[in-house]
């Protein structure tokens, strides 16, 4: 009641000053049909009055329970920072396929392999099982492989699958009768390879959350692969494979019939 008194004395003064009226009579008792025509008749008096309740309505402060960090800004966030990866990731792609042979040799001896080529039908790289194995450096991750053996790696560049891979950071090399240690690498040593598949991980789940915050982020990330299958590992001293071979079925057949009769 005492605001609605007051904006009524502004109002007065204020019709007063702009029709040179007295202010005595400007404050006599308005009734509520008198004071809505006399607003309607002035417009800037009309104007200021509507402008008046607005700002009261403003300056009640409204009751909220969000934190200062509001969900606009994480998805502006999140929004920049995906655009980062994508702009990255095709970075990458444009850096990779502007690189000349050399230097595509260059950086996939940096890792640990070197590619001979693809595999050919008349290749005859798959032998079997030796009793030889080797610890071999792939990036910055180590393998102990024989032949026959299947390891999982990150990603490998410039290579395809079916393509013959020398890996060339061999770490040690061992035998029945023999352990050869590098310092902190064989020079002579290889460990053959072949490029079998580019696959994805299993799904990893990124899960982060500030309390008292209403800040929580779900993500998922899928490693890049790649599957190698060991064919063959030089460097070391080999014994003749002893290992029995399977029996042919003539034989299998021959051997029932003996056990029939």
């Amino acid at each position: 009641m005492a605001n609605r008194r007051c904006f009524q004395t502004l109002t007065r003064c204020l019709q007063s000053i702009r029709t040179l009226t007295p202010i005595s009579e400007s404050l006599a008792p308005y009734t509520a049909p008198a004071l809505n025509q006399t607003l309607a008749a002035t417009s800037p008096n009309y104007i200021f009055a509507n402008k008046f309740n607005a700002y009261q309505r403003a300056a009640v402060p409204a009751r909220s329970f969000c934190s200062r960090h509001t969900d606009s800004d994480d998805d502006e966030e999140d929004d920049y920072d995906s655009g980062e990866e994508e702009e990255d990731y095709s970075e990458n792609e444009e850096n990779s396929s502007n690189l000349s042979a050399e230097e595509k040799e260059k950086e996939a001896n940096e890792i640990g392999y070197t590619v001979l080529g693809p595999l050919q039908i008349s290749d005859r790289v798959f032998k079997l099982y030796e009793p030889v194995f080797a610890v071999v450096q792939i990036g910055s991750h180590q393998f102990k492989v024989s032949n026959g053996d299947t390891i999982y790696t990150e990603r490998l560049k410039h290579c395809d699958v079916n393509d013959k891979l020398v890996l060339n950071k061999v770490l040690m090399l061992g035998s029945l009768t023999q352990t050869i240690i590098g310092r902190p690498i064989l020079p002579e040593a290889a460990v053959h390879a072949v490029v079998e598949e580019h696959a994805l991980d299993a799904k990893v789940i990124i899960f982060k959350k500030k309390r008292r915050k209403n800040y929580r982020r779900t993500k998922g990330h899928r490693q890049e692969l790649t599957k190698l299958r060991i064919t063959d590992i030089q460097g070391i001293e080999k014994q003749e494979n002893t290992m029995p071979l399977p029996p042919t079925k003539k034989e299998k057949a021959e051997k029932k019939v003996a056990m029939e009769a």
